[in-house]
């Protein structure tokens, strides 16, 4: 149970006010702090016992002596040496680049690990598995990924829709009903065409499901469940490269549980896909 400083780290992004002190102390005084009591804490970084307790629920966890728990997890993990994010500079050669991009996203998936719910994980397997239709929306590298989730699961027979136009994707979402499943991808969770879409299918009674950067966003005040992921990009962020893997496990998760909800069904689909593809398409 790690991923203290991680979620206090993201929460900074949209801390209130009376919050801040408290996280920016733990954050410069880690060791210290898991040796404290919430008094104690309150005390020294200026704020009250309830603004600590109200930043612990704010970031999902029970209370305070779980982040304490994940904070002592987290530089246990420091001092074993794990890898953190690598800045990519102008000058890196070829091998250093290989090796950074690897360990960024070896990174990603490590940290998204962190803060991923198994509860939210799996209401969002049995929710795809129970859906006649689900539609998948995300707008540039985050359409890349509905896409890659669109053929997954048409594959073990699940109709998906992963519209690449933003029109499309509204007039699919209003045709959802109750039996259906909106999945929006947005690291950010403020891509305008995905809320959009989101908001229409659950206005249209649809299981809504998130999958967004960990905190609070428009994306995930919308959705039914909640999927968060972690990715470090700086100055790169606009090429979403790790904040991509992260979202692509995320989404080989559902598929692999949806999957094992009926595995002899879905390895038959799977096979017989795969065999009409290569009848067709192959060139030897």
């Amino acid at each position: 149970m790690s991923g203290g400083l991680l979620r206090i780290r993201e929460y900074l992004q949209d801390i209130k006010p009376s919050e801040r002190s408290v996280a920016e102390y733990i954050l410069e005084h880690p060791r210290e702090v898991i040796r404290m009591s919430v008094k104690e804490l309150a005390e020294r970084s200026n704020a009250s016992p309830a603004a600590i307790i109200r930043m612990c629920k704010s970031m999902g966890l029970d209370g305070f002596p779980e982040l304490k728990i994940r904070i002592a997890a987290d530089l246990q993990s420091s001092s074993a040496g794990e890898d953190e994010y690598k800045e990519i500079r102008p000058t890196d050669d070829v091998p250093t680049l290989i090796e950074s991009v690897t360990a960024n996203h070896i990174f990603s998936l490590r940290e998204t690990i962190k803060v991923l719910d198994p509860e939210a994980v799996e209401q969002a397997v049995q929710a795809i598995y129970r859906a006649r239709r689900i539609d998948f929306f995300g707008v540039g590298a985050s359409q890349l990924v509905a896409q890659d989730a669109q053929q997954k699961f048409l594959r073990i027979n699940k109709m998906s829709t992963a519209h690449a136009d933003a029109h499309l994707q509204i007039s699919s979402a209003v045709t959802l009903t109750d039996k259906d499943v909106a999945v929006g991808i947005s690291y950010s969770g403020e891509t305008r065409q995905v809320v959009a879409a989101i908001k229409r299918a659950r206005e249209a009674g649809a299981v809504t499901i998130g999958i967004t950067k960990f905190g609070q966003n428009s994306l995930s005040a919308l959705t039914d469940i909640h999927l968060s992921t972690v990715s470090s990009e700086a100055d790169m962020r606009s090429a979403a490269t790790s904040s991509r893997i992260a979202q692509l496990a995320v989404i080989d998760m559902l598929f692999m549980g949806v999957a094992a909800q009926s595995y002899e069904k879905a390895v038959s689909s799977l096979r017989k896909t795969r065999q009409a593809v290569l009848a067709e398409f192959r060139t030897d």
